[in-house]
């Protein structure tokens, strides 16, 4: 006989000892997520010969933030960077979201992104924001060396100062009548094209 899980609450809810919370069978909860902190970052950056970073600027929904991370784990993202304020960070229900993706990518949280995006550069990174207002297509943009992609949350996007601080602001062409895509989405599409133009089979 399996032994039964524990009840636990969700975000934002009392625990009901009727409906268990759902763990995904690739999250290993007894393992540590790996978080790290920004000279972990930097040492990262120094070891790959073409670094693939995941910038989040603003992500505060749990779901969104753990199919990103989903998402940057399949596509051989390096690290994840978020800010300390006003974002998610890795609860429970992120990491079950992630499906074990948070116990395998690099997850730093920042205190100052504009000074870590800063430094990111002075590393050599190039620094590709998504946002509406993009002056290029993401598939004209060259994504092979090292790159931090920079994702905003939607409706407001990054910050103002966020984009400022990237190389270029790209956007993701729209066809249909809808304006824009999930950030998980949006996420997915940008990583992969990066694996694209890098090659990876």
């Amino acid at each position: 006989m399996k032994p039964s899980r524990p009840a636990r609450a969700s975000a934002g809810s009392a625990a009901d000892p009727r409906q268990p919370v759902r763990r995904h069978a690739h999250t290993d909860y007894a393992k540590a997520p790996k978080i790290g902190d920004e000279d972990d970052l930097y040492q990262i950056v120094r070891d790959q010969k073409a670094p693939l970073l995941l910038i989040l600027d603003g992500i505060t929904d749990p779901h969104n933030l753990g199919a990103c991370i989903r998402t940057a784990d399949a596509a051989g993202v390096h690290a994840v960077i978020t800010p300390k304020d006003r974002a998610a960070t890795l609860t429970d229900t992120v990491r079950h979201i992630a499906c074990g993706a948070a116990e395998s990518v690099p997850f730093i949280q920042v205190t100052n992104l504009a000074r870590t995006m800063e430094k990111l550069q002075a590393l050599g990174v190039w620094l590709v924001g998504l946002a509406d207002e993009g002056g290029q297509s993401l598939y004209d943009i060259d994504l092979k060396g090292p790159i931090g992609v920079v994702m905003g949350a939607e409706g407001p996007g990054m910050r103002r100062l966020t984009g400022e601080k990237c190389d270029f602001l790209a956007r993701i062409p729209m066809h249909g009548k809808v304006e824009c895509l999930n950030v998980s989405v949006a996420t997915g599409v940008c990583l992969y094209e990066c694996v694209r133009q890098r090659g990876v089979k």
